[in-house]
């Protein structure tokens, strides 16, 4: 029997549910004498036969067995993983008892759903998709001509992120109990974004160059085949109409991606809500008065970005008007934390923790986006006998600064 056949079996053996530790056992019996380079071209050849990328990473656990722990740093290391390893344990049992508290659902449809949705007009699902096929285009393109310039349209996938990020993933974690997408694919979108942009800078475009866009570009087809056949039927059989909706309008705020004109969806723009009406009602302030529609007008009129997040974590506030960092709308009373990628959320707990300790009134970051200089600029919100109610996020474009002192 060929590697490659022996490698398929112990698959299986992990489909039909035996214990990890029992296949892991048997392995290391029947390929101690095998080197890395021999199961690796194994592991190449059941990939050409068509077995799924996710299946065969499945064996990493089990020839792992293989090539640790033969020195003193590898057992080090390996004890240093496996304390992250029980903390992750930890983590999945939290996440999984608060699913459980989630209605449950019928995926057995779920690519049926996903199939229905993409073929509306307009309809996210349609719009994400036709990116998701034109990215496929581009780096098929890439693959045969190795034309540098299309770097930069493939690295407009950035944009596709981005809604994935802003409108997708915290939906799915707050209130469907979903966090797999979110914990993990958002970070790998990061990942993707921020090698493709670093690539389209880089002149030097040699060996390992081209090596580190090839690896990037198979990332990137593999995230499009995730969203495809996990990502967006898990949102097809959860989200409601009305979260579609949302959905909908909050994407107007994005650029366009790959020269993807946006549709109506009449669905969505039939079911808009309408415009609470102006009341003459005043709201009465220590230094005076306003209606509520001369505060909701003076809000966006200030040249900054607002965001207000309450003592309890959640959204309260967003202006209105275009914003270089996105708010979607449906991000009001969700909790602040799940509107951040998982690399930056640690950043995001920890501003607001010293402001409500009392260690600090405010975080200033000044940053480059979109080519211009912003500040960013996080401060605490206390009463007057010093008591914490919230932060509040500003955003200042700065170029105008810039060129006032430049003259």
């Amino acid at each position: 029997m060929s590697k490659k056949l022996d490698l398929k079996t112990y698959l299986i053996r992990l489909n039909e549910g035996e214990a990890l530790d029992d296949v892991r056992a048997d392995f290391v019996r029947e390929f101690g004498e095998v080197n890395a380079a021999d199961i690796m071209q194994a592991e190449q050849e059941l990939l050409k036969d068509g077995t799924p990328l996710s299946e065969v990473q499945r064996l990493c656990d089990v020839h792992s067995a293989l090539f640790h722990g033969a020195t003193i740093e590898e057992k080090i290391a390996n004890a240093e993983k496996e304390v992250e390893a029980s903390l992750l344990r930890q983590k999945a049992q939290e996440e999984l008892a608060k699913r459980d508290s989630f209605p449950k659902k019928d995926y057995s449809d779920k690519n049926a759903c996903a199939a229905g949705l993409e073929a509306v007009i307009g309809h996210p699902l349609y719009t994400l998709t036709k990116e998701n096929n034109v990215l496929a285009d581009l780096i098929s393109k890439f693959k045969e001509s190795r034309d540098v310039s299309l770097i930069p349209a493939i690295h407009e996938v950035s944009v596709h992120y981005a809604k994935k990020g802003d409108l997708i993933y915290p939906l799915l974690k707050v209130n469907y109990g979903v966090s797999g997408p979110s914990d993990v694919m958002w970070t790998v979108d990061d990942e993707i974004r921020d090698e493709l942009g670093a690539l389209a800078k880089d002149a030097d475009q040699g060996e390992e160059w081209n090596a580190r866009i090839d690896a990037v570009l198979k990332r990137a087809e593999e995230m499009i085949y995730k969203e495809q056949n996990i990502l967006f039927p898990i949102c097809a059989v959860n989200f409601t109409d009305e979260e579609w909706y949302g959905i909908y309008h909050d994407s107007k705020d994005y650029d366009i991606c790959f020269d993807i004109d946006r549709e109506i969806w009449n669905d969505a723009e039939s079911a808009r809500p309408s415009k609470a009406t102006d009341t003459d009602d005043e709201i009465v302030l220590p230094g005076g008065h306003m209606t509520l529609n001369q505060l909701t007008a003076l809000l966006n009129t200030i040249p900054m970005e607002i965001t207000f997040v309450g003592a309890d974590n959640i959204n309260r506030f967003f202006n209105e008007g275009p914003k270089v960092f996105k708010r979607p709308g449906m991000a009001i009373d969700r909790e602040v934390f799940s509107c951040h990628p998982p690399k930056i959320e640690p950043m995001v707990r920890q501003i607001i923790d010293d402001f409500r300790n009392n260690r600090r009134d405010e975080v200033p970051v000044w940053m480059e986006k979109g080519g211009r200089t912003m500040l960013v600029k996080y401060m605490a919100v206390r009463d007057k006998e010093g008591n914490y109610l919230g932060t509040v996020e500003l955003v200042q474009d700065m170029e105008f600064a810039k060129e006032y002192f430049r003259n």
